[in-house]
């Protein structure tokens, strides 16, 4: 498993170094863990969750801008959701930056991850974060409600409802926290009360933009649903928990090499996330056939597909990329 996770660090590296890494540019990580669900009691490992579901527990590292997994550990079904996060930590920021990534560094993760252990090793790596609080802890209730009602600020919310963001300290950091409530008469006598949600963070800016940035954290659910659907993640085949380890980095390695694919294939930056569906039917999925003449490999595609020149533009752009060194 150690040496699958080596090839999946290597491969990373030499995709980076052909165009698709972040240079000396901001680099935006989520971390999140995921369920993956299992029929087999008998599964080594497999065990119920805090979802009531039986399955494991992996937990993944995704680039923001490109979907592509950096790291990931599988762990058995009943891990807490924040096991292993400071060792997974070490080894993430030490892979980005063998792969060449040296600008800054920022983590997004959720209320599972929050603890003073993790942010002291963020600290210690230099690298920013925005971490969610559980709000319904006495602690952090106690500091949601003393802010002032001047100190809340309207952002843009859904039609039928509010929603205004504030900041304060807790524990000596920084607390940003959002609440929104619905104005439609129909919810809203249901849900008349605000609804409080949390995030310690150091990175610079006011609040209500950090605040944003924290929110596209939702962002990870797409990676992991396409590692789960577009390359293998869906089911965990084996009964032993080593070759579900090894197969969970063979995932990664899949998805990754689809997003490269999307992105190095670009002819300009990508703005926007393709999803593996998309890449599969438009480059991997091709109604052809290879044919040898003269010993000149030709593809031979059906007349009309309306995918030919996005991939004869890809397969261009991939094909004028300079090999890695090593």
């Amino acid at each position: 498993v150690r040496q699958l996770e080596a090839v999946v660090g290597a491969v990373l590296s030499r995709a980076w170094h052909l165009g698709g890494g972040p240079g000396s540019a901001r680099l935006v990580i989520d971390v999140d863990s995921t369920v993956c669900e299992v029929a087999g009691k008998t599964k080594q490992g497999a065990a119920f969750g805090y979802t009531k579901v039986l399955g494991y527990h992996p937990i993944l590292a995704t680039r923001a801008d490109t979907g592509e997994v950096c790291h990931a550990r599988m762990r058995k079904g009943s891990a807490n959701t924040s096991r292993g996060a400071r060792r997974f930590i070490d080894e993430l920021v030490a892979r980005l930056r063998r792969a060449g990534a040296t600008g800054e560094m920022v983590m997004r993760f959720d209320s599972g991850f929050w603890s003073k252990a993790t942010i002291a090793t963020l600290a210690r790596h230099d690298v920013r974060y925005t971490m969610a609080l559980r709000t319904n802890t006495p602690a952090v209730a106690a500091v949601i409600a003393a802010i002032d009602a001047d100190a809340w600020v309207d952002i843009d919310y859904t039609c039928d409802g509010e929603a205004q963001v504030a900041e304060c300290t807790y524990g000596g950091r920084r607390l940003i926290v959002r609440r929104t409530r619905l104005t439609g008469i129909a919810q809203a006598r249901l849900w008349p009360d605000w609804r409080h949600f949390a995030f310690l963070t150091d990175v610079d800016g006011d609040a209500v933009a950090v605040d944003a940035f924290h929110r596209q954290h939702a962002t990870v659910e797409l990676a992991i649903r396409d590692l789960k659907e577009g390359s293998g993640m869906e089911h965990v085949p084996s009964g032993h928990f080593s070759a579900n380890s090894a197969w969970l980095q063979c995932a990664v390695l899949a998805h990754n090499l689809i997003r490269w694919t999307a992105t190095l294939g670009a002819p300009g930056p990508v703005d926007h996330l393709t999803v593996a569906r998309t890449v599969r039917m438009r480059l991997i999925c091709v109604p052809g056939r290879l044919v040898n003449r003269a010993g000149v490999i030709t593809m031979r595609g059906p007349a009309g597909w309306p995918w030919a020149g996005w991939f004869r533009l890809r397969l261009d752009h991939l094909r004028a990329l300079q090999p890695a060194p090593g």
